[in-house]
């Protein structure tokens, strides 16, 4: 046992310090420079690990294990974003596109040890470790671009989910390979796959029948800290249980979330989880660049240098044709195979167990890992060849996915009016989808934290799709009238049990859906117009009183003239039935909420 005297302690405080003033400074540095934010902590792992470690006796093993803990928080985060279902409608390309990546990759770049007189048992184990992208970086990176939800990002985490899955195979390979090993019996292997699908059918009963439960008798308690400490509790337990079983943490972790996304107490779970998320996962990054072994790449860095962008070209290419051979477009499969060109943080772990099995030279070893670290550093600059890869795009685009929508009310078109009238809906407790058909609207709603579905509300099939046939309530907030005129249209015609209010353009505009069976409209500038005039009297010194009998009547005269410019444009254009349907418009008060309509 260690124990740490009060001079130990002292060292502890300096190094953490350290930590925090190099990211501090170079995190900032690099995210203003556009290189993101992972290439500042790798860097910021670098100066530390260079300056600080042998003055202070930094552990960059012990470091770089405690600060894993990162990766787990974040596959806890993305599990609580994905639901059962639609983990198995990802199936294909988890074990399809995964599978394929995984193969073609480890065996295209065991052909470069391979060719250069290294044993085939060792250059298939480099060749599959190295075939292994970094969770971490490519998902960190995912979120910050808010491309998650488009095609290259799903297939992208498709990826990654199989390469957790392949590791228990990997580290069973490096056993075989092992000099003076023997293959495990029948019983061994059908005991250790017991074991695995055990741990899993475990998590999934416990999930489904113990943790609403448990979290329901905490809530009662009123204690922020004990939910936050069972949430983490909850993590840590899933990846032992999964690590006892002789898989990953971080698969533990990803399956904890999946399982809590039905949960009602979800979103504090994660809210719990988010500010740990974060520290541990830069940690983790800067733990990285620590564990560089800078003696050894400066002995070897003609290999390095020259290795790295090989092996990472290899790679790219070796992806690219996977995703071509699926069906994904170039565009696609360009970012898919620029984004996890890398080499991933599990090479560690299977290069130190070929290394402590003797398949693997130590010093093979440490070049192996100054590669991966010097892969990932790179990272960032290789997706600034997007542009030179991907000559024209299409129109933006996300992949429509109406999995988790459905609720009482709809709201169509999320730009600055309806992210109001969101607000108001959501904190009443309705159950909200929103749709929006801009696609960079809706990964940057996505890295706020609000699900908005990507569909184009003129369609009858995205509309069904999304929940009209059973909603109470559709809002409609285009900003385009000719969009909103077609929607009202579709939504009265197909989804008449709906109440139906929509935001206009104009006054003209206001007239041209007076009679197309809309519960309420308000004019985009009208009632902003309104409370401003009513701000500019209270300004004067007039009372509350004078103000509010003012805009009354304004609003009334308003609405007076509006009713009978409508009854005059019917009239002009032959539709005297419809004035009948004309709908009077409702009076408000500044300030209050509008009367409820007849």
């Amino acid at each position: 046992m260690t124990w740490y005297t009060p001079d130990h302690i002292e060292l502890l405080f300096w190094e953490a310090l350290a930590l925090i003033v190099a990211g501090c400074i170079l995190v900032p540095l690099f995210r203003r420079l556009g290189l993101g934010t992972v290439l500042g902590y790798l860097a910021a792992g670098v100066c530390v690990g260079s300056t600080v470690t042998g003055s202070f006796g930094v552990q960059p093993d012990a470091l770089l294990h405690f600060a894993e803990f990162g990766v787990v928080l974040f596959l806890v985060v993305i599990g609580l974003e994905l639901k059962p279902s639609q983990l198995w409608d990802m199936r294909r390309g988890i074990f399809g596109l995964g599978l394929a990546q995984v193969v073609v990759c480890g065996v295209v770049l065991a052909a470069v040890p391979f060719a250069f007189g290294l044993a085939w048992q060792a250059s298939l184990i480099i060749g599959f470790g190295l075939a292994l992208s970094s969770t971490a970086q490519v998902m960190q990176t995912l979120d910050e671009r808010g491309e998650r939800l488009v095609p290259h990002g799903r297939a992208s985490f498709a990826i990654l989910l199989f390469q957790d899955l392949a590791i228990v195979p990997l580290l069973l390979m490096v056993q075989l390979l092992a000099p003076g090993s023997s293959e495990p019996s029948l019983t061994e292997s059908l005991t250790n796959a017991g074991i695995a699908i055990a741990a899993i059918l475990l998590l999934i009963v416990a999930g489904r029948y113990l943790l609403d439960p448990m979290f329901s008798l905490l809530a009662k308690t009123r204690l922020p800290e004990i939910m936050t400490a069972s949430a983490l509790g909850i993590v840590i337990a899933a990846a032992l249980i999964m690590d006892i079983a002789g898989m990953s943490h971080a698969m533990g972790a990803f399956l904890a979330g999946v399982l809590l996304a039905d949960s009602s107490y979800r979103h504090e779970i994660e809210a719990n989880i988010e500010p740990f998320r974060g520290l541990f996962l830069g940690l983790f990054f800067m733990a990285v660049g620590i564990s560089l072994d800078l003696p050894t790449v400066a002995d070897n860095w003609l290999i390095v240098l020259t290795a790295v962008p090989v092996l990472m070209t290899l790679k790219g290419l070796a992806i690219y044709a996977v995703a071509r051979a699926g069906d994904r477009g170039h565009a696609s499969s360009v970012k898919t195979a620029l984004g996890l060109a890398q080499h991933g943080e599990f090479g560690f772990v299977l290069f130190s167990a070929a290394a402590s099995v003797a398949l693997l030279p130590a010093e093979t070893a440490s070049v192996l890992v100054a590669i991966i670290t010097f892969s990932m550093a790179l990272s960032p600059l290789v997706e600034r060849l997007r542009p030179l890869l991907i000559r024209s795009e299409g129109p933006d685009t996300i992949d429509e996915d109406f999995s988790d929508a459905g609720g009482n009310v709809l709201i169509i078109g999320f730009g600055r009016v309806g992210q109001v009238v969101s607000q108001p809906l959501l904190a009443s407790g309705a159950s909200v989808t929103i749709i929006d058909n801009d696609a960079k609207r809706v990964r940057e709603a996505h890295r706020f934290g609000v699900r908005v579905h990507y569909g184009d509300g003129t369609r009858r099939d995205v509309l069904r799709a999304a929940g009209a046939a059973d909603a109470d309530l559709i809002a409609i907030c285009s900003n385009r009238h000719d969009q909103t005129n077609q929607m009202i249209r579709l939504i009265r015609r197909e989804f008449p049990q709906a109440r139906l209010v929509a935001r206009t353009y104009d006054r003209i505009h206001a007239i041209e859906v007076a009679d197309l069976g809309l519960h309420a409209d308000v004019r985009e500038t009208f009632e902003s117009s309104i409370v401003l005039g009513g701000h500019a009297l209270a300004a004067l010194g007039h009372p509350q009183e004078r103000i509010e009998e003012l805009l009354l009547d304004l609003r009334q005269r308003d609405a007076e003239r509006l009713r009978e410019q409508t009854r005059i444009a019917a009239a002009a254009s032959g539709r005297e039935d419809a004035i009948n349907r004309i709908r009077p418009e409702p009076l408000r008060r500044a300030g209050k909420a509008p009367a409820p309509p007849e």
